[in-house]
């Protein structure tokens, strides 16, 4: 685990297997920086535990013993501030995963992943970046764009203009599926300038997230949609 997570990461895990929580939370608290303070095997459970415990990331199932847990996903954000999603399934549904990153999820990971995958997806998703293996990106992506889950209002030139050669790199290979660090070392910079460029580029075209701009660039042809 990266020395990126300074402060305690409060985590809820949400899966009706108990003994799948066992193992998560095994894992977890193995690093000093993850602090898992419960367990829900419902949604009703999920939504009072948020609410109680405020967390700052909820490990979420979406199948509890055959009720969907898509639709608690904009509940479970509203309860507890700051709070964010990673989805770790064993269900293999492009459109579910595609509906839970509508709905607000900053991850999706799957179950068959090996162990320091998820660990390297919480870091980023508690540190506010999106996290989406390659095996999922394609078809999540794909969906949204065609199906236009995102609309971002006409016309975008103006906007487009405003970024520097820099800014336009950086889009393309945050389209690529790099991370900050690895796009520093691709162009020879800083992470922080990284994260400059980032910040700026959200300004200049409107877009909340790192997701939110992936999307837009596939959209406007600043990045080459994967496959």
């Amino acid at each position: 685990m990266s020395s990126a997570l300074v402060q305690s990461t409060r985590i809820l895990l949400v899966d009706d297997h108990k003994l799948v929580c066992t193992g998560v939370r095994m894992l977890l608290e193995s690093h000093p920086e993850l602090e898992v303070v419960g367990e829900a095997y419902c949604r009703a459970d999920a939504l009072a535990m948020t609410t109680r415990e405020q967390p700052d990331l909820i490990v979420l199932d979406l199948d509890l013993g055959g009720d969907m847990a898509l639709d608690c996903i904009p509940d479970l954000l509203a309860a507890a501030n700051g709070a964010r999603v990673l989805v770790l399934t064993g269900m293999l549904d492009p459109d579910l995963h595609r509906r839970a990153v509508c709905l607000g999820a900053m991850g999706l990971v799957l179950k068959e992943t090996a162990a320091d995958v998820l660990l390297q997806a919480i870091e980023k998703v508690s540190a506010g970046e999106v996290w989406i293996q390659r095996s999922m990106m394609a078809e999540v992506l794909k969906d949204l764009v065609h199906k236009g889950q995102y609309q971002e209002p006409d016309p975008e030139a103006a906007k487009i203009a405003k970024l520097t050669a820099r800014e336009r790199e950086v889009i393309a290979l945050v389209g690529e599926g790099l991370r900050n660090q690895q796009i520093a070392d691709r162009l020879y910079i800083s992470e922080t300038t990284v994260r400059h460029h980032l910040n700026a580029i959200f300004t200049k075209v409107k877009v909340p997230d790192r997701l939110a701009l992936v999307i837009y660039a596939y959209r406007h042809g600043l990045a080459r949609l994967p496959g």
